[in-house]
């Protein structure tokens, strides 16, 4: 056996320490708007004349601005606030959904710049045709974004299915019969996209995401975020960081087979969650008629349920119970303290807390002394098209020495 040691990797040149630096420097910026180069010196490690000439660049690239003179406790001389920029580049977001299209612009500061959602049923059209269309709202946000003056740093596109994280392919999509299909390629092939960071996943791993970023629950570092259309995702996030599992594939709760005599699953199993607590389950045994969109068809059912409807009330309780059965082994396997109920489940939330609380104070077995919380999303429909363009802008602040290089 060989005691020879693997060969040392040769040092870092010049320009590697200096992406490393960028990344120290804007990452600083990012978590404390307003600081000072010498706070950002203090942060890093790096020396005071390191961070000024890197800022410096920052500066000349549109990535940062300076905003007068930075808080400071106790005598000396103040040196100028540092934030990112709003008018920097900016993160696209996509999302194909089963029954709709979605974009959206966040600027480096997480502010949503635009927002444009595009009702159309995907289960009933060819893949290139879905394709098609999603490279068409893709140009149109291209465009939003010359019109406000602002440059695309990277897109983010939410799916619903597994994406492997290795490669980025989307292995299955039950709902929309989709199966190893490379969007980010498709949509290269089908834009003329300068090369920037195409970014696929899963659309509840950026819901969940959305909500770590932007949905506004102070402490909230742990929780699994459901969401609920005519598919049902989680997301699990841990100690403030997206838990996706080995592949990527993790958070597939709407394919918990909940009820073994269920209804059949397109997944190929029977009894999954999304049969009985997806949107179309509670829609259907709520006797809201089928005609129309499904935007339209939940606003019925609220409707309904805002007039004590007997029917929308079972239904609407009856999902909250399948649900609160699955998000029971949820958190009795993984230990998460909150559940943040977003997308459909967001607008359902007051009619069915009651019965998802009730099985999880029953199933949960630290719940007598370690209550679940159940959490609101405030983000709701719109947290995974904002996670998907909130992934982007986190892609640039990690790497901002590209756009310098660039600017």
């Amino acid at each position: 056996m060989s005691t020879s040691r693997p060969a040392a990797p040769p040092p870092a040149g010049q320009h590697t320490v200096r992406r490393h630096n960028s990344a120290l420097v804007l990452g600083a910026i990012a978590d404390a708007p307003g600081i000072s180069r010498a706070s950002i010196a203090g942060r890093t490690g790096l020396t005071k004349a390191t961070v000024s000439s890197l800022v410096e660049r920052m500066l000349a690239a549109g990535l940062v601005t300076d905003s007068g003179p930075a808080r400071r406790a106790g005598p000396g001389r103040r040196g100028a606030a540092l934030s990112l920029s709003e008018t920097g580049p900016h993160g696209l977001g996509v999302e194909i959904g089963v029954d709709y299209l979605a974009t959206c612009l966040v600027d480096l500061t997480g502010r949503m710049r635009s927002r444009l959602v595009r009702e159309t049923d995907n289960r009933t059209e060819p893949t290139g045709r879905v394709l098609s269309r999603t490279a068409r709202a893709v140009r149109d946000s291209l465009r939003e974004a010359d019109t406000l003056g602002v440059r695309i740093g990277g897109i983010g596109i939410a799916l619903p299915g597994l994406v492997e994280s290795g490669s980025g392919m989307l292995r299955v999509a039950p709902n929309l019969g989709w199966r190893d299909v490379d969007v980010p390629g498709e949509l290269r092939a089908r834009l003329d996209l300068p090369p920037l960071p195409v970014l696929p996943g899963n659309e509840a791993n950026f819901a969940a995401l959305a909500e770590l970023w932007a949905g506004g629950h102070a402490g909230l570092r742990d929780y699994v975020h459901v969401s609920g259309e005519i598919g049902i995702g989680a997301g699990i996030v841990v100690g403030a960081e997206l838990f996706e599992g080995v592949r990527g594939f993790g958070g597939e709760i709407g394919h918990f087979s909940v009820d073994a005599e269920g209804p059949a699953c397109s997944c190929g199993s029977r009894g999954c969650l999304e049969r009985l607590a997806g949107q179309e389950a509670v829609l259907r045994r709520a006797g809201v008629p089928a005609e129309g969109r499904p935007s339209e068809q939940l606003g019925e059912l609220v409707r309904r349920l805002e007039n004590d409807d007997p029917a929308a009330l079972t239904a609407t309780a009856s999902a909250g119970r399948w649900l609160g059965t699955a998000l029971s082994d949820v958190v009795n396997l993984l230990d998460v303290p909150a559940v943040v109920l977003g997308g459909a489940y967001a607008r359902l939330h007051p009619w069915l807390v009651d019965a998802l609380t009730a099985e999880l104070r029953m199933r949960v077995m630290s719940a007598g002394f370690s209550p679940v919380r159940v959490v609101r999303s405030t983000l709701g429909a719109e947290a995974a098209v904002r996670g998907a363009a909130g992934s982007a802008v986190r892609a640039i602040v990690a790497d901002p020495e590209s756009f310098v290089e660039t600017g």
